[in-house]
């Protein structure tokens, strides 16, 4: 049995994941099998994940759609490794990241849950030159439940034995277990590390390197914010019967954060009004943003006013000396 798996949902992502699965079977740890779930696609997405198989070290698994929980809860049972990471079908992971994971696991005995940072790509694969430098240590439930430094799908590596004390399996499930929570669409990654958080004694904790590489979608950041936000507030909710006391005390910052994180999508969209009113949202929920972040916090802001006062001219201008300034 390899010591580490790799799960990648698929989805009619034809154009993707030739690239993804390259960077997966091109890791310098070579102990590690690629498990590719082919979640009712309609695309050439099977031909793709099946021409990978001349690599003995990757296999296809099929089934009918269940949308993404579903994919890697269907992966996770697949997995035969004592870790198990995910990637999804339009993201990469850098060469050493699987080596550097597995190294820190080994280290860490008490880590359940680990993640890296990521740098992010556009539609083309190419570098944005923007990064996700998560917090690392001491990551505390209302930190991850605030910030989820986790920060997308293709970050985490988990210990088997920590995904093993997250399975339940809900009365309408017939076949193997769930991990993430199917019943949600959007939401089921930071519902899952909030129930490891709350429910566990397992650890989180994270390597600072941007060995993740995320495809940010221009066409679809501020699609579907409020759905995002419905579904963010139905993960509230759920928690809620778990740990009411720690929900009650910490929900409204991290509520806020979510919603200056929406608006961030929806400035990067360019749509002003929708920005505006999510910053606004924001500000009154709570002031943790603004006390603890008030750099990212003001500039979320001023860029929401200005786009919905001005449109999108200033506001590029903007973000280009802020990159920047950034970068310098």
């Amino acid at each position: 049995m390899p010591f580490a798996s790799i799960v990648v949902p698929a989805f009619n992502v034809e154009t993707t994941l030739s690239a993804t699965l390259a960077s997966l079977l091109a890791q310098s740890f070579r102990d590690v099998e690629v498990i590719v779930v082919d979640d009712g696609s309609y695309d050439r997405t099977s031909e793709i994940a099946e021409w990978y198989t001349r690599d003995k070290r990757l296999k296809v698994v099929r089934q009918s759609n269940r949308g993404l929980a579903g994919a890697r809860n269907t992966g996770i049972a697949h997995a035969t490794g004592e870790i198990v990471g995910f990637c999804d079908s339009d993201d990469l992971w850098h060469p050493e990241k699987l080596a550097a994971h597995v190294d820190f696991l080994r280290a860490n005995p008490s880590v359940g849950l680990s993640y890296s940072g990521s740098q992010l790509i556009d539609d083309a694969g190419e570098p944005t030159g923007l990064f996700q430098r998560p917090k690392t240590r001491g990551v505390t439930p209302a930190h991850l439940f605030r910030r989820n430094p986790v920060g997308n799908g293709s970050a985490p590596v988990m210990r088997r034995a920590a995904l093993e004390d997250l399975a339940f399996r809900p009365a309408i499930e017939k076949v193997r277990d769930w991990v993430f929570d199917e019943t949600f669409a959007q939401s089921e990654d930071i519902e899952c590390w909030m129930r490891l958080a709350l429910t566990t004694e397992w650890e989180v904790a994270g390597l600072r390197a941007p060995l993740t590489l995320y495809r940010v979608n221009g066409a679809g950041l501020s699609a579907g914010t409020e759905r995002q936000l419905a579904s963010w507030e139905r993960m509230v909710t759920k928690l809620s019967t778990i740990d009411p006391a720690f929900i009650a005390r910490h929900a409204p910052a991290a509520r806020a954060y979510q919603l200056r994180y929406l608006a961030r999508r929806a400035v990067s969209a360019r749509d002003g009004g929708r920005a505006r009113a999510l910053s606004s949202r924001s500000l009154s929920t709570s002031l943790h943003p603004l006390l603890f972040e008030p750099f990212k916090t003001i500039t979320t802001h001023t860029a929401a006013l200005a786009l919905d006062l001005s449109g999108p001219r200033l506001v590029t201008a903007a973000e280009t000396a802020l990159r920047r300034a950034r970068n310098n």
